[in-house]
């Protein structure tokens, strides 16, 4: 709420200074505008606050985009926090910053020697092998994926991952609620 009162305020001065650039006096405005010479001077002044519909006829008087009146408001900070989770045997790195559907994930999945148990569960699943080789189990079918594979699957199909050695696997993935796909797909071979 602050961002917008300041923001708010400085629509007055931006007024002043567009209309001083272009040498234009409030009577000229107002002729051209049709608002009165004395609304343009309470706006610029700040003792009148601009709606919509001033604003935008000052912008096509002036021939400049409303963002330029009203200034552009300051963008989020877009860097993910990324910090590691444990989920059972995997390290996860969220890196979806806004909740729902669909969730990324960096996601390190260690060397380790154990027999698959294969999970279900509702959803989709979308991943991207970034180094090591994956070992991926999808019911009755066991591969291996490398750097630069991708897949996406049912996540209702029995399914285990786990690192082909001889170190971690490191993923992309991305989990989404049923029948959202990524349409991303490997190549063939």
């Amino acid at each position: 709420m602050q961002d917008i009162e300041r923001r708010l305020a400085e629509v007055g001065p931006r007024l002043k200074q567009l209309r001083k650039e272009r040498g234009t006096t409030l009577s000229a405005l107002s002729a051209a505008t049709g608002i009165s010479a004395s609304t343009l001077s309470r706006l610029e002044s700040g003792s009148r606050k601009a709606t919509l519909e001033l604003l935008l006829t000052l912008s096509e008087a002036h021939q400049v985009p409303l963002d330029e009146l009203v200034g552009e408001p300051e963008p989020s900070d877009p860097r993910i926090r990324m910090k590691p989770q444990k989920f059972g045997r995997f390290t996860a790195w969220s890196l979806s910053a806004q909740p729902g559907q669909p969730q990324a994930f960096k996601l390190l999945i260690p060397v380790e020697d154990i027999e698959p148990v294969q999970r279900t569960h509702e959803g989709y699943e979308w991943m991207y092998v970034l180094s090591g080789r994956l070992r991926a189990v999808l019911g009755d079918r066991d591969f291996t994926m490398g750097p630069g594979e991708a897949a996406e699957f049912d996540t209702r199909v029995p399914h285990w991952f786990g690192s082909a050695g001889p170190g971690p696997v490191e993923l992309l993935v991305l989990f989404g609620k049923q029948g959202e796909r990524a349409h991303l797909r490997a190549k063939s071979k």
